[in-house]
């Protein structure tokens, strides 16, 4: 199947288990690892902790996509301070889509972009709004 774009994914498939998450995870890290605006923001909070981020990291996806419930937590409220704006988002969303459809194609490869879009609409205006309020009660 050729997409709009022209990119052919007739040979992928879509998300289907923890390794798919996994794979999704790590490379779209790397992606942020490497990126000139995220990395630094990414590299000084983590700071060596990456491997224990990317666990979290697989277990949401996998609660989200999958339907198994490992993640159990707060996802916005470690991100609620970080020095970050729209263009960060914008970033952050990009390589995720990049990803995504570099390695899957399938209703759930579109259900993760969808689920990206709406946590990243939603984490950034929270965080302006954190940012411009001296009430800060959102956490």
């Amino acid at each position: 199947m050729i997409m709009e774009d022209g990119k052919d994914v007739s040979n992928l498939e879509d998300i289907r288990d923890l390794n798919d998450i996994k794979r999704l995870v790590d490379i779209f890290y790397d992606k942020i690892r490497g990126d000139s605006l995220l990395a630094p923001i990414f590299n000084g909070i983590i700071q060596d902790r990456w491997p224990s981020h990317l666990n979290t990291m697989y277990t949401f996806w996998q609660t989200v996509l999958l339907g198994d419930h490992t993640y159990f937590g707060s996802p916005f409220v470690p991100h609620a301070k970080l020095p970050i704006d729209h263009i960060h988002f914008q970033t952050w969303l990009k390589l995720f889509n990049e990803t995504v459809d570099e390695l899957f194609a399938g209703t759930i490869a579109t259900e993760a972009k969808w689920r990206a879009d709406k946590m990243a609409v939603m984490f950034e205006t929270k965080i302006k709004h954190y940012q411009n309020n001296e009430f800060r009660n959102l956490l």
